[in-house]
């Protein structure tokens, strides 16, 4: 899940690590690494459930049941950052034009031929396990199915860049090449951030950017690589639920994200099986 708008430097920061990012212990890994886990274990339990004719409000109400039966609980609940209502479900579902922070509902009902985003992020001993995955519903398309593919793929590409002595820009640069070559755009305006015992914290993850520019990575760092591409353009819109983001030209949206971990010689992503 991901509040925040684009900063003016997230694209070209300035090296030195801004005040905020936390280097976990390797102690702190391992629970993260658990809350992680727990967090995949929680989309594979509803994968089943995406099927035409559910509705958004039944997901959530599993998904709250589901991990409030592990031990955990769900973060987006009740979360209210700066400017933001608190939110109203205990996970976000996105379909179709969504691009992110989709409301459940027991009204959306899910139709054959939707794409949906189901975001997901338990709390599990005081830490955050944050990721999501754009399901197919039925049958759709083979243009929602490759922007689906390629949205997964792109952030595959923008995690395999991460590792001590890169760059943010390396991971933006390698999603945003990827996704045009597919035709699709990259939306700029929500970016993948730092998380652990809080859920949003520095550094500021674009998905788009240049090679070698931006903060320089280092072991201990913990983040979300959750680029949304667009099947139109990138530019998206609030709703006045002021949580609800849609695409401006009503067209596609899909996201993928892992929460993921510098490690001493490459990248953990702790948000798998």
């Amino acid at each position: 899940m991901n509040y925040q708008t684009l900063l003016t430097n997230a694209v070209n920061p300035p090296t030195a690590a801004p005040a905020g990012i936390v280097l976990l212990s390797s102690r702190e890994l391992e629970k993260m690494r658990r809350a992680g886990h727990l967090a995949a274990q929680l989309l594979d339990h509803l994968e089943p459930m995406v099927q035409p004719g559910v509705s958004t409000q039944e997901l959530n109400d599993e998904a709250a049941h589901w991990t409030a039966a592990h031990g955990a609980i769900s973060a987006p609940l009740g979360y209210a950052p700066s400017g933001h209502p608190p939110f109203k479900g205990s996970i976000c579902t996105s379909a179709n034009e969504v691009v992110c922070h989709g409301i459940p509902s027991p009204k959306h009902i899910l139709k054959d031929g939707d794409i949906i985003n189901i975001d997901v992020t338990p709390i599990l001993d005081g830490y955050h396990g944050d990721t999501s995955r754009t399901f197919l519903v039925g049958n759709p398309s083979p243009l929602a199915r490759k922007l689906v593919e390629v949205t997964h793929e792109a952030m595959m590409r923008g995690i395999a860049e991460i590792k001590p002595g890169a760059r943010v820009g390396d991971i933006g640069a390698a999603i945003q090449e990827y996704a045009e070559a597919n035709g699709f755009s990259v939306v700029r305006d929500m970016v993948g951030h730092g998380v652990g015992r809080q859920f949003h914290t520095e550094p500021q993850i674009p998905h788009y950017g240049k090679r070698g520019t931006g903060l320089k990575l280092r072991p201990g760092m913990v983040f979300t690589v959750e680029p949304m591409l667009n099947e139109g353009t990138y530019k998206i819109k609030v709703l006045a639920d002021r949580w609800t983001v849609l695409t401006k030209d009503k067209k596609l949206s899909a996201q993928f994200e892992h929460t993921v971990a510098v490690t001493q010689d490459g990248v953990e992503i702790l948000t798998q099986l």
